[in-house]
Order: C-alpha cells, then structure tokens, then sequence
C-alpha cells in the first residue's frame, strides 16, 4: 500500500503520541489500556479530521478551488477543522450548521466549536434537523458558482474515499509505532459517526494484513445502519487504494449501544467517562464523540470483554473544544433562565 501516490497537504502533527494509560488501567482491573493522541494532530486544537483534511485539501488545490464547503451539527469538530485548513490555505469556507440536538443553551449555540468557526473566518448558514444537508451543499455550491468562485464540496465528517485515506495511513502508523516499542495490539477502539475514520482504519488494516481487532462505538445510527455505511465506504476506500478483493464484511464491527438519546445528547455513561480521564490521566475527551467512544469501553470491559492481559488501544478523536458548550451536563454552570 502506497500512499505517495495520492496527493497530500501537510496540515498535522505527526506521527501522534502512542501512550499508556496506566492510572485506568489499574482503576478498571485490566486490560492494558493505551491511547493514540489523535487528539494532538494540531490543527486548530486537533482532531482526527485533519487526517482526512490532508487528502481533501491536497483535491480541492489540484481542483484550483478557491472555496470550500462543508457541513456538520452545531459543535461539529469536522467544520472546525476544515476552516481552519481553508484558512491556512487561502481558502474561504463556507459551513452549513444541523441543529441535531435542539438545544437553546447559548455555549452550545455560540461557544466551542460555533467560537472557533467564527475565529477561522467562516462564513456560516444553519439547517434544521434532519434536512438533506448534502442536498443544501450543492444547492450553495450552484449559488457559488453563479457568484463567479470555484467550489469544493466535502461531505459531512470528510467521509469521503479520499478523506478515508487518512486513517489508513494512520492504520500504518499505529502499526509501526507498536512495532517500534515491541508492544503487541490485541484491540483497537474508537467512536464511529460519519464512518470515515473506521472505513479507512478497516481498509488500512486490511492491506497490511493486521491481526489488529477494530471496534467501532457508534454515536449516531443503530449497528446495522453503521456497519453498512462502514462496509460500504471501506470498499470504496479499498478499491480507491487499489486494493485486490476489497476488505472482508467481517472486519466490520460497531456497538451501537451508547448513543443514549440521540446525537450529541448526553448520556450517564459519557459524563462519567469524561470525568472518569479528565480526573486519572489528564485527558480530555468530548461529550459527543471520544466521551461516547470511551464509555463503551469502559462497559465492555466491567462486563469482561477483553481479557486481562490483552493490549487495547483508544483511539482519541479529539474535539474537546465542544466540552465548552456543555457545562450545564457537567452540573458546571446554573440553568438558563
């Protein structure tokens, strides 16, 4: 697997920081747990989709775009991220914002990420629940066009073949650092969404022919929802590499059950997991993704899912910006009114 031959931008820091997470590992009785620091990637606070932005830049350049456009929720890290990469590019971005979660709190509405979006020089339009937001970012990119720019389009969480490639380069390098330090990956876990991150870790995976054991923790859609859409686009990714016979379904795993309410919504098991790293290693996860992400580990591994000696690796997204748009959840501000 050759990943010169795509065109890329350096936009990160990396390779991100593999670290232990002795202090959880002691607390929750085994298994060894690890962290990979996506996390640390840099671009504006980091994030895992600075991965995907390196691809998807590098197409939007050879494009000769002079715009980008994006969408995500109201605190989305992807649109954080991508403005960030059209800012330090020259780009303008333009960001559609879906109001998922109905929330009136003004950190939610105007802090974290929505802060951030303004400070990089978005310029912003918001959708309701539940529209066609790829539909409404071809419909602004026509609107572009007839304003005499060059549009680029990028799906919601870059969740493209091309934005994919990132974390298969990340599979490889997870790989080598492991490989370096001697250390033996029994599991690796992460928060799945938009399915980009696990298509292109499955994919990855597979071309190296990793024994590496990949689950996803679902934040939105049901299991069978999320597993397809990760099939799919690891196919897509696959055959995008070049890859000869695709990647077995049985690669693709996701449990999807500690989504709670809904996206972005919060849920006991989140809170506690946040609290649970922020209070045993110093990190900090998000309330939407990682913090998710990390409960469902934390479950499977009080209801004995992993043995005692195996390594698993967390795969930390990033995001934690959006923290700042859910204090009332952490019981750290009054309520409204």
């Amino acid at each position: 697997m050759d990943l010169s031959l795509f065109p890329r931008i350096q936009l990160g820091h990396f390779p991100t920081p593999l670290e232990p997470m002795a202090n959880l590992t002691a607390l929750l009785g085994g298994p060894r747990l690890w962290v990979k620091r996506d996390d640390c990637t840099g671009l504006s606070s980091g994030g895992n989709k600075t991965r995907k932005l390196e691809f998807l830049m590098a197409e939007a350049v050879a494009l000769r775009a002079d715009v980008v456009i994006t969408q995500g929720a109201t605190q989305s890290n992807h649109a954080r991220q991508t403005v960030a990469a059209a800012a330090k590019l020259g780009m303008k971005c333009h960001i559609l914002l879906e109001d998922r979660t109905g929330s009136k709190d003004p950190d939610y509405t105007d802090n974290g990420n929505v802060l951030l979006n303004r400070l990089h020089g978005a310029t912003v339009e918001h959708r309701p629940g539940g529209a066609n937001m790829q539909q409404e970012m071809e419909l602004v990119a026509e609107r572009l066009k007839g304003e005499g720019l060059r549009p680029y389009v990028i799906p919601g969480g870059g969740s493209t073949p091309v934005g994919a490639l990132g974390y298969a380069s990340a599979a490889m390098e997870l790989v080598s650092q492991a490989a370096t330090r001697g250390l033996r990956i029994d599991h690796l876990v992460h928060a799945t969404g938009s399915a980009g991150t696990q298509a292109g870790l499955v994919a990855g995976l597979h071309a190296i022919n990793s024994p590496i054991r990949l689950l996803g923790v679902g934040v939105r859609a049901p299991k069978e929802k999320q597993e397809t859409m990760v099939y799919d686009l690891a196919c897509r990714t696959a055959e995008h590499m070049r890859l000869r016979g695709g990647v077995p379904r049985e690669a693709v795993a996701a449990n999807c059950d500690y989504v709670g309410p809904g996206y972005g919504l919060p849920t006991p098991g989140m809170l506690e997991a946040v609290e649970l790293l922020a209070r045993t290693e110093g990190l900090l996860l998000d309330p939407v993704y990682s913090g998710k992400g990390m409960a469902g580990l934390i479950d499977l591994i009080r209801k004995g899912h992993f043995k005692a000696t195996d390594n698993v690796v967390f795969l930390h997204t990033g995001g934690s910006v959006a923290l700042f748009g859910y204090g009332q959840a952490f019981g750290l501000k009054g309520p409204q009114g």
